[in-house]
Order: C-alpha cells, then structure tokens, then sequence
C-alpha cells in the first residue's frame, strides 16, 4: 500500500478553493434544496448524483444531498464509484492513499474495505485513475457538509460491466452506517430539448431498474449506474427522480448542454 494524502487536484476549477467560499457554497446549495424540496424521514441507502463544476450541477446534486441530513450521525462509511474520465482501464480502481483532501479538511480512506474489495479480479490500486479524477473529488466537500464523521471507499470505474461492479457494490453495502454515491451526468452536448428528451428516457430506465436500457451516450457515469441498479434491482429496491435539469437551466447557453439528475435507492 502507498502510504500517501491525495490533495485536491480540482478545486479552483470545479468547485472554490478557499475553505470559507467552499462551505458557503455548498450551505446555500443545501438550503435552496431543503426549501423547494419536501423531505423524507428515512435517508436513502444510495443516491446517484451530477459530477460537473458547481455552477452548473451544484444546485442538482445538492437535492440528493440534502436527504442525507436526517442520517448524519448514522452514515460512517461512503462507498464512492464514478467513471474515469483521464485514465483508460478496465476494471476498477482503488487509491493507495490513506486521506483525501478538500479546503474543507482530511476524509480518512477505510484501508480494510479497500483491501478486502481488492480481493477482486476486477479491483486494481491504480492511483493513477484518482490523481486529476473530477468524477469523485466533487461529492467530497458535499459529503463533508451534510455528514458528521466519516470513512471512504474511492473507486474510479473504467470499462466493466455492470455485474462486476454490482458484485464489488454487494461486498460494500453493509447496513445503515454505509451509504452508496455513484457519480454521473447524463446526456452531453446536445440542444436543450434533445438533452430533456434524453435524460427524462435516462430518468425512466434509472426507476425502473433496467440498466440494459442506459447506454454510452446517456449518462458518462453509465457503468457505475447500471451496477448499482442491477444490485438494486435483485435487493428489490426502489428509485426515485428528486431532480432532472441540465446547464441550459442552470449556469449555460441553451445549444450544447449536458443532463444532470439527482436519483434516491431505498
């Protein structure tokens, strides 16, 4: 194992960089959620949430987000999966590290989850796939906002099919201590209304479980989805859309825009 703490490698770019700026973002994309969102007692077991800079998805993931705070003394564990936009692989990758950082503090990697997921054919250390990896760095300050104390499970997903993640998902899931984020934006670069047209199909397969029917083009954080859904689906969970807006809506021009929807599974 490398002994190591991963440094924000994005922030500035996705997110702010300084401490104070960092949290009054996140706290007003939280506050804007709880108002125009109704709430729910039971928190969910795992949510799947946009990954672009904050401007544009900031306000979307944070209405998933925000369903975290009834279990903020519970939630310990945060198993992370996002796909690789950097680094081509197959299979997926875990961090030698043993800290993450934002402007907001140090997040403590749980090295024995991470160990035993390596187990795995399909789970490589590949620090590589997190150094500059966007995918994952942004729920961070998100997670450090609505969470009290936790450990993480980074794992950056490269090309793999859904069972593979399904079954490393399945060795992770542990019980109401751990929760579930799989990081991914929808539709990418289309005009607004094929963009809407797109990610409400996206949105549809995502509650009904059918991740055969989300390919490439409709969501870049397709395989980690589609594994969370194929496990959902043999645990007979459920999914909920709590949010679906693209960067036309958000902080872009209308000609070329990228989806983003905010998912609960209980």
């Amino acid at each position: 194992m490398t002994n190591f703490i991963r440094q924000p490698a994005v922030a500035g770019m996705f997110y702010p960089a300084d401490k104070t700026e960092l949290h009054q973002s996140v706290d007003t994309y939280i506050q804007d959620a709880l108002r125009t969102q109704p709430q729910q007692e039971e928190a969910p077991k795992a949510i799947i949430v946009p990954h672009a800079g904050y401007i544009y998805s900031g306000p979307v993931a944070a209405s998933a987000y925000a369903r975290l705070l009834t279990a903020r003394d519970l939630i310990h564990r945060v198993v992370l999966l996002g796909p690789s936009h950097r680094v081509p692989f197959r299979g997926l990758a875990s961090s030698g590290a043993t800290h993450f950082v934002t402007p907001l503090g140090q997040i403590p990697l749980d090295r024995e989850l991470i160990e035993k997921l390596e187990q795995f054919q399909q789970v490589t250390q590949l620090d590589q796939a997190h150094a500059l990896e966007h995918s994952l760095e942004v729920h961070l300050p998100f997670l450090q906002e609505v969470l009290a104390n936790f450990s993480l499970v980074p794992l950056v997903v490269g090309d793999t099919r859904p069972q593979d993640v399904a079954e490393v998902l399945e060795a992770a899931w542990g019980g109401p201590e751990t929760l579930i984020v799989i990081s991914s934006d929808l539709s990418h670069y289309h005009d607004y209304e094929t963009a809407r047209q797109m990610d409400q199909a996206t949105s549809r397969a995502i509650e009904a479980l059918e991740p055969e029917a989300i390919q490439f083009d409709d969501a870049c954080g397709r395989n980690p989805v589609n594994g969370l859904l194929e496990l959902a689906r043999r645990k007979g969970l459920h999914a909920k859309t709590v949010d679906l807006r693209n960067s036309g809506d958000t902080a872009g021009p209308r000609d070329q825009v990228v989806g983003y929807g905010a998912y609960l599974i209980n």
